[in-house]
């Protein structure tokens, strides 16, 4: 028998998949983008789990083509799959349309990821 159940519940009677689902939220970092008349501002805040990591090694905000960006608060491998997805999606819409694919249309191609 599987306990991969989604109300497979703990001995203190929680919800296991909604205990794992609030450590994730509590592990993730901010990111904020403040959009203005002339251009965009993107903050991301880097913790590093140990001071063995090269700062300069962990990029929070990444290019997704010449006009568009992309950036993550939880789990950095996680964000790498996304990012590739993305830019495997932005180059298959430029090549059918010959036009520049909108932020909510590559925004309802990566929710397909998932």
């Amino acid at each position: 028998m599987s306990d991969y159940s989604l109300t497979t519940f703990g001995e203190s009677g929680e919800l296991t998949q909604v205990r794992h689902a609030l450590t994730a939220v509590g592990n993730g970092e901010t990111t904020v983008g403040i959009r203005a008349k002339n251009g965009i501002v993107i903050a991301a805040e880097k913790k590093l789990p140990t001071i063995l990591i090269d700062e300069s090694s962990v990029h929070k905000i990444d290019k997704l083509c010449d006009y568009m960006g992309m950036t993550y608060s939880g789990i950095g491998p996680d964000f790498t799959a996304v990012l590739l997805k993305a830019r495997k999606d932005i180059q298959a819409y430029h090549q059918v349309y010959q036009d520049r694919i909108t932020p909510f249309m590559l925004c309802k191609k990566i929710a397909d990821l998932f």
